[in-house]
C-alpha cells in the first residue's frame, strides 16, 4: 500500500475538549495571566492551524515563579518523605485515571497517533509511581572512622529550587522525568515546558494540584521569550539546580550560563543511536525492533535509530523488507482512525528532514521508499528508507528527528564497531545478535550510555536514562534519578568514648 495522507479537520468535540484545558501560568499555586499580557498560540501540526492560545511569561513571571519556589522551599523539605510520596501516587492514579485526556491534548499539540500518546501517558505516569516508591529510601550511613576516633555521619538533603526546561516531543514523560523525583526528593521548582507543547504539562501541573501538592512547590510559565524568561532565574543565586532536556547546542549554553552560580546540572541532550545488525542476528525481530526504535514518535525521539549499520550479508534483505514495511504505514491526524504516522512538530523541522535525505540522495544514496513530503497542509514527512547511504553524507553525522532510516553496510565486528563509535554522541545504541559474547563485548565497546541488545526500547522509569560524550550529564529515572536531586552532607562526631 502506498503512503497516504488524511488531515481531517478537527472535531468540534476536540475543540470543545481543547477549550476546557488551563492556558495560565500557575505561580504560587494561583492560575494567573501573564504579567504583561502576552499570550502565543498553539498549532494542531497536522493542519497548522491555532487550537489555543496560551498565557506567554514575562521576565517578570520568571522571577515570580522562582520567588515562589524559594519561599517554600524549606517548609517543603521539610515534608515527611511519605507524604511527598503519597502524593506522587494520588497523581499516578488521577493521570491514570484521566489517561484519555493526556492522550488527546498530546495528540492535538504534538501530533503524533493516539496510540502512542497513550503509551507515553502511561510511561509518564509510572515515574510518578516509581518515585512516590523512591521517596521514602533516601538514607544516609554512620559509621566508625579508620583511626576510631570519630564517627562519620553522612546524610542526604534536596539541592534546593530547580528550574526545569523540557522539550515539545514528548510533553508529558519529560515533565514527570524530572518532576517525580524533585518532589520525591524534597525540591522546589520552576519548569518552562516547551512553547509548541504547553498544555499537557499545563494538564499536568492541574492534576498534581489536584493531588495535593503545596502552592509554590511546582511553578509553571509557559514562554516564547525563553532567554529572557530563563537567564535571569539561571543567575540568580536561590536557584541551586537546571535539568535541561533538548538540542546539544542549547544545552552547552546553559552549561556555561550555568557555571556563574555553580549550579547543579542534568543534561540530555542529543543523539545519534546506531541500529547494529549482524550476520547470525534473528532478521525478524530486527525488522520488528528497527520500526520500534525509528518510528517511535515519527522518529522525533533522540533515542530514535539514527543509523542502521548492517552486515554485508543480510544487507540487501534487510533494506528491501524494511522499506517494505514503511511504505505501508499510513500518514495522517493523530486522532484519525487507521493513522500509523503523524506530522512532523513544525514546518521548520520537515524542512530539515527533508534537507538531509535531498542531501543523502545527491551523494549517490537510494530510495527505497518515501522521501518526498506529500502536499497539503501539516508537517507531514513519509516514512523513508535510503540505502547506499554514502559515509559523506550529513544524515550519518546529524540527529535527523524524523521517519528516515539510513542504512549502511560493515563486514566486520570491528568496522562495525567503529561505525557506532564515529559520532561526538553517545546517548544509546541498538544491536541485534545471537552470540551473548558478542553482545557482551559491544555493550563494553560501544560508547553509549545506554545499550539495547536484542530490543528496539530501552526506556524504563526503573532503569537510569542518560548519555556520554556530547549526549549529556546526569541519569533521569531508576534509582540513580532521585540522586540527582540530592546534596550528601558530611557530620563528623567526636569518639563518645
Amino acid at each position: 500500500m502506498e503512503n497516504t495522507l488524511t488531515a481531517d479537520t478537527p472535531a468540534s468535540t476536540e475543540l470543545e475538549f481543547i477549550a476546557t484545558l488551563p492556558t495560565q501560568l500557575f505561580i504560587g499555586g494561583q492560575w494567573i495571566d501573564s504579567s504583561d499580557g502576552a499570550t502565543s498560540a498553539v498549532e494542531d501540526p497536522s493542519t497548522g492551524a491555532v487550537l489555543t492560545r496560551v498565557a506567554d511569561a514575562s521576565p517578570a513571571d520568571g522571577e515570580r515563579a522562582l520567588a515562589a519556589a524559594a519561599r517554600s522551599q524549606e517548609s517543603w523539605a521539610l515534608t515527611p518523605p511519605r507524604e511527598r510520596g503519597e502524593i506522587l501516587r494520588r497523581a499516578f492514579e488521577l493521570v491514570t485515571a484521566r489517561a484519555e485526556d493526556f492522550a488527546l491534548a498530546m495528540t492535538l499539540e504534538m501530533g503524533k497517533p493516539l496510540a502512542e500518546s497513550r503509551g507515553e501517558v502511561a510511561y509518564g505516569a509510572e515515574f510518578l509511581r516509581w518515585f512516590s516508591e523512591e521517596a521514602v529510601r533516601v538514607s544516609g550511613r554512620y559509621s566508625t572512622a579508620p583511626d576510631g576516633k570519630s564517627r562519620l555521619l553522612v546524610t542526604k538533603r534536596p539541592v534546593g529550587p530547580c528550574l526545569f526546561i523540557t522539550p515539545w516531543n514528548f510533553p508529558l514523560a519529560m515533565a514527570t522525568r524530572k518532576i517525580a523525583p524533585a518532589i520525591a526528593a524534597g525540591c522546589t521548582m520552576v519548569l518552562k515546558p516547551a512553547n509548541l507543547t504547553p498544555l499537557t504539562a499545563l494538564l499536568f501541573t492541574q492534576v498534581l494540584h489536584e493531588a495535593g501538592l503545596p502552592d509554590g512547590v511546582l511553578n509553571v510559565i509557559p514562554t516564547t521569550r525563553p532567554g529572557e524568561v530563563t537567564g535571569p532565574i539561571i543567575r540568580d543565586s536561590r536557584l541551586r539546580k537546571l535539568s535541561f532536556t533538548g538540542s546539544t547546542g542549547v544545552g552547552q549554553q546553559l552549561i556555561a550560563d550555568s557555571a556563574h552560580q555553580v549550579l547543579r546540572t542534568s543534561m540530555e541532550l542529543g543523539g545519534n543511536a546506531p541500529f547494529l545488525v549482524f550476520e547470525d542476528a534473528d532478521l525478524d525481530a530486527a525488522l520488528d525492533g528497527a520500526m520500534v526504535a525509528k518510528l517511535r514518535n515519527m522518529g522525533e525521539a533522540c533515542t530514535a535509530a539514527n543509523r542502521f549499520i548492517v552486515h554485508e550479508s543480510m544487507v540487501d534483505e534487510f533494506s528491501q523488507r524494511l522499506a517494505s514495511r514503511m511504505s505501508e504505514l499510513t500518514l495522517g491526524r493523530g486522532s484519525a482512525d487507521g493513522t500509523n504516522i503523524g506530522p512532523l512538530i513544525d514546518s521548520k523541522s520537515r524542512a530539515k528532514v527533508d534537507e538531509l535525505v535531498t542531501d543523502a540522495v545527491a551523494g549517490g544514496a537510494t530510495v527505497l521508499t518515501g522521501g518526498k513530503a506529500p502536499s497539503g497542509e501539516g508537517y507531514f514527512y513519509p516514512p523513508t528508507v535510503l540505502a547506499n547511504v554514502p559515509p559523506t553524507a550529513r544524515i550519518l553525522r546529524e540527529e535527523v528527528f524524523g521517519p528516515v532510516a539510513p542504512i549502511v553496510s560493515f563486514s566486520s565486528e570491528d568496522e562495525a564497531i567503529a561505525l557506532a563509535n564515529r559520532t561526538e554522541f553517545g546517548l544509546v545504541a541498538y544491536a541485534y545478535t545471537r552470540d551473548l559474547n558478542r553482545g557482551i563485548r559491544l555493550s563494553e565497546k560501544v560508547d553509549v550510555g545506554m545499550f539495547g541488545l536484542n530490543t528496539g526500547i530501552v526506556s524504563n522509569p526503573a532503569a537510569p536514562f542518560g548519555g556520554v560524550k556530547q549526549s549529556g550529564l546526569g541519569r533521569e529515572g531508576g534509582t540513580e534519578g532521585i540522586e540527582e536531586f540530592l546534596e550528601t552532607r558530611y557530620i563528623g562526631i567526636a569518639d563518645p568514648s
